[in-house]
């Protein structure tokens, strides 16, 4: 089968370097946006046109991000399962499975047999060096594999633990190929520019040994009443993260009379705060904000139902923060207390990618005026000012530094209590200056970057169990091709659905007619199943069902 693709200059450039790498590993670090999914999945094609007997592996950091690998691989002709299980064998009609950082720690000798000779993309790598034990899953289940592609959007350091497959100079991560987001804004039409509008404000707390402070953002104080400082702010019982909110709000409606699905993003501490601060959206100005908690079962669901709508806000704590790709989002607001660099990074770049035709595409995280998230957002605000410039005065940027807070910052919360947090306007900053269009800063991309056309040839590596050809349906004339992992997904379903029938027909338990079902398809179970398998039992059943 063949394909053409259609990659942008460092997309290019890094797959002629890796491909010409002598060695298994390869770290790209890319800023996100940039397109290192396509990157790697081309990649990965390449490699399996040569080696067509190689399976391939990917592991990224959240169930959500698994399905999203999956449906991006199913375009590029690569079929991988996210629904793959430890206890199962490789499936045979697929190319591959999608896995989590989490499950690779929890059964690593699962994997080991099957990625031998595997072609690997470590998605976010940076995730396995948070616990050591992803550092030590992964390296024992991918110690042999051909090929291990290793992919951040974030420059990082070994604070924790090192992280197998990397290399380090004086425990920074040496990166073989590096696209930054100065490089990027550069190119144009890759990655928006951010804009970082400011709130001072004036709070007052009980810390927990009973002290009551006081104190502004501009006032010195240490770690810890920094950190303290920063959670009263954010309390939704105060008066500043209502007048924050309500600004952002305001910027994004703004922006949706150009853009009318553009989206906020707010990042809150936990799952209380973030139902906090969805009740606060809807009591001051209608809307009723999408919430996307780690502990809700279909916050994925809740995700990808968000990136295709048009709601203004989505609430979430985390789960937005890394690779999730919801390209509308042009309005953030920072109402969390995690104050590490990577993390801060990470929530920017959910406003950075380029999306539709739209010449102006400015984007706006709103942060309270901490002295650490100020550093933070100057950073990143010197990349872009250098870079929109057109780099007038070509120089080197000093290098970046990681700031993770030590473990024993955090509060301790038995008699922390908030009691109030003010806005103050500083008079020395207007914020609104960035909203202006005229604004000397703003990005209009006259001519988009040059695509470079690079043709490929895939052929699909043999299926054990035979291949499937993937289908097409008619709609208006046009065949719309349903990927092999859709058409699992429903036959898995459609399956599901008739255990659940012949439930209520028969009276007996579901696990009985499973094993029956199984039994005379031939196979173990559903989710290890092929398509021909699934269609084998759903006939099988619907014959059941036909003889009552």
């Amino acid at each position: 089968m063949r394909q053409r693709l259609r990659l942008r200059r460092w997309q290019k450039d890094a797959l002629e370097r890796f491909e010409r790498h002598p060695e298994r590993d390869f770290l790209a670090v890319a800023t996100p946006g940039a397109g290192k999914t396509t990157f790697a999945l081309t990649a990965a094609v390449r490699d399996l046109t040569a080696h067509p007997h190689r399976r391939v592996v990917v592991v990224a950091p959240t169930q959500h991000l698994k399905h999203q690998w999956a449906a991006a691989a199913s375009r590029f002709g690569l079929h991988l399962e996210p629904v793959w299980r430890s206890d199962e064998t490789f499936p045979r009609d697929m190319h591959g499975v999608v896995v989590t950082y989490q499950q690779v720690a929890a059964s690593p000798r699962a994997l080991r047999g099957p990625s031998d000779d595997a072609f690997v993309i470590l998605d976010e790598i940076h995730h396995a060096g948070s616990d050591r034990a992803w550092g030590d899953g992964i390296a024992e289940a991918f110690e042999l594999a051909a090929n291990r592609l290793s992919l951040s959007g974030t420059p990082f350091r070994s604070d924790q633990n090192p992280i197998p497959f990397v290399s380090y100079d004086f425990e920074e991560a040496v990166a073989h190929f590096t696209y930054d987001y100065g490089d990027a804004l550069e190119d144009g039409g890759v990655v928006r520019p951010v804009f970082f509008p400011r709130l001072g404000g004036h709070m007052e707390w009980t810390a927990p040994d009973g002290t009551a402070m006081a104190a502004t953002f501009d006032d010195r104080v240490d770690r810890t009443h920094a950190s303290q400082r920063l959670r009263t702010a954010l309390s939704p019982d105060g008066e500043w993260l209502p007048t924050v909110l309500g600004q952002a709000h305001e910027q994004l409606m703004r922006l949706r009379e150009t853009q009318p699905d553009a989206g906020g993003l707010a990042l809150a501490m936990d799952v209380e705060h973030a139902t906090a601060i969805a009740r606060l959206l809807w009591a001051r100005h209608g809307v009723e904000a999408t919430v996307a908690t780690s502990d809700d079962p279909l916050a994925s669901e809740r995700i990808a139902e968000f990136a295709a709508g048009d709601e203004p806000w989505i609430v979430a704590v985390r789960m937005v923060s890394e690779g999730v790709d919801v390209p509308r989002l042009r309005v953030g607001v920072y109402a969390t207390n995690t104050v590490t660099e990577l993390f801060f990074r990470q929530a920017v770049g959910r406003l950075v990618r380029w999306y539709g035709p739209l010449r102006r595409q400015k984007a706006f995280m709103f942060v309270p005026d901490d002295a650490r998230l100020r550093g933070f957002s100057s950073q990143i605000a010197e990349r872009r000012t250098h870079s929109l410039r057109r780099r007038e005065e070509e120089g080197e940027q000093p290098p970046v530094e990681l700031d993770a807070l030590p473990p024993d910052a955090d509060d301790q919360l038995s008699l922390f209590q908030a009691i109030s947090a003010t806005p103050v306007d500083d008079p020395d900053h207007d914020p609104s200056s960035v909203f202006d269009d005229n604004h000397p800063e703003d990005l209009i991309v006259d001519e988009l970057a040059e695509d470079l056309t690079l043709e490929i040839e895939f052929a699909a590596p043999p299926l054990l169990g035979g291949g499937h050809r993937d289908e097409g349906e008619q709609a208006g004339g046009t065949t719309i091709v349903v990927s092999r992992t859709q058409r699992k997904r429903e036959l898995r379903q459609a399956n599901t659905d008739r255990v659940r029938m012949l439930t209520h027909l028969t009276g007996m338990s579901p696990e009985h007619i499973n094993a029956t079902l199984n039994k005379d398809a031939g196979i173990r179970s559903i989710t290890d199943a092929t398509i021909r398998d699934l269609e084998v039992r759903l006939r099988h059943a619907d014959r059941w069902i036909d003889r009552i």
